[in-house]
């Protein structure tokens, strides 16, 4: 493992980390997005955070790893996090930067996140507008003994769509450069290319133990694999196509893949919570329209527009789940990207009966 590194850089990271966010700040002040304020206790509990996702991640001990410590690996949010912890089965340090419980969208980084990064073996994120700061910091520190891997590298981007009735951003202007939709594991055709990336990325780092990685990412994409058929035989058997969401719509890749249509109230990175009253009556009107028997929400919701079409409609809410992010008891309990998709399957199959 990397020598901790001394106060001096720690200061010089502190220098850039400021820089970097008031040039995220300008830009979504330029119109790019609106951020939400972070809580106090997210940014001074964040090493407890970390101390509680090592625990999970390492529960059942360090055999065969590198050295005394092994390797460490840092994900900035849930799924990537969760597809390293299935690679190593848990036997090296895995660490998620977002605090669980947040939303990753309005997450504001610390100090010592920066200093995490450029400590680790292996660095996994995102890559999209939300984890734009991340960028920064990477052109900014050296990463000559760090692998890194951009999930949205991994896979074929698609930009983030409007579709009918979806209430675009008050500040969208014509013209302006597409915004790539940032949910590429959505799709389990997707999560398993990540998952063969990032599992090349751990077994760079630590070679000795290699065979097992990849024995374990063997096994696990037989399980996505798995998954990909289960909400392939769902769509087959299903008796409509379409989704209607009163929330946003971080699924793009998952309709893609499944030839699903969707009817939602934002995009998937929308920072809007309160819809039009034109777009709430639209998606009522499509619920009755094609008597749809499930109205959809996303994790970390209010889930105020569902009740309200619902509601109107007497359709079923139910959750359908983005996977970005969990609660600090679920992280604990290790739920697993695995049994959220199943749950999901579950849920589209009532969906489109």
């Amino acid at each position: 493992m990397k020598k901790n590194i001394i106060s001096i850089i720690s200061i010089m990271l502190l220098g850039m980390f400021c820089v970097g966010c008031q040039k995220k700040e300008e830009a979504v002040n330029g119109g790019e997005k609106v951020k939400a304020a972070n809580k106090a206790a997210e940014s001074t509990d964040q090493a407890d955070i970390s101390k509680e996702n090592k625990v999970n991640s390492t529960e059942g001990g360090k055999e065969g790893a590198i050295g005394d410590e092994g390797i460490s690996i840092i994900s900035s949010i849930f799924p990537s996090y969760d597809f390293a912890c299935q690679i190593t089965g848990g036997d090296e340090d895995v660490t998620m930067l977002l605090p669980p419980g947040s939303e990753s969208h309005s997450y504001e980084p610390t100090p010592r996140d920066t200093i995490k990064i450029q400590d680790c073996d292996v660095f996994i994120y995102t890559g999209g507008e939300s984890d734009s700061w991340i960028d920064q910091i990477l052109d900014s520190i050296d990463t000559s003994n760090v692998k890194i891997v951009k999930m949205m590298d991994c896979v074929e981007t698609v930009p983030e769509e409007l579709v009918e009735g979806m209430q675009a951003a008050g500040d969208d202007e014509e013209g302006e450069e597409p915004e790539y939709d940032e949910h590429v594991w959505t799709s389990p055709k997707n999560a398993k290319v990540i998952v063969e990336k990032i599992s090349e990325a751990i077994c760079r780092a630590d070679p000795g133990n290699s065979q097992k990685y990849q024995q374990n990412t063997e096994e696990y994409l037989k399980q996505l694999d798995a998954l990909d058929q289960e909400f392939q035989t769902v769509v087959d058997q299903g008796v409509r196509k379409t989704l209607i969401f009163g929330d946003r719509f971080p699924f793009r890749y998952l309709a893609d893949e499944y030839r699903l249509d969707y009817y939602a109230a934002f995009p998937g990175c929308a920072s809007e919570t309160e819809p039009s009253a034109q777009t709430v009556s639209f998606l009522i009107d499509k619920v009755k329209e094609e008597k749809i028997p499930v109205v959809f929400y996303i994790e970390m919701s209010n889930e105020k527009m569902a009740d309200t079409i619902c509601e109107d409609t007497g359709a079923k809410k139910m959750l359908f789940h983005a996977c970005h992010n969990v609660s600090k008891d679920d992280l604990k309990n290790g739920t697993t990207y695995l049994e959220l998709m199943e749950n999901n399957v579950k849920a589209l199959k009532e969906a489109l009966q």
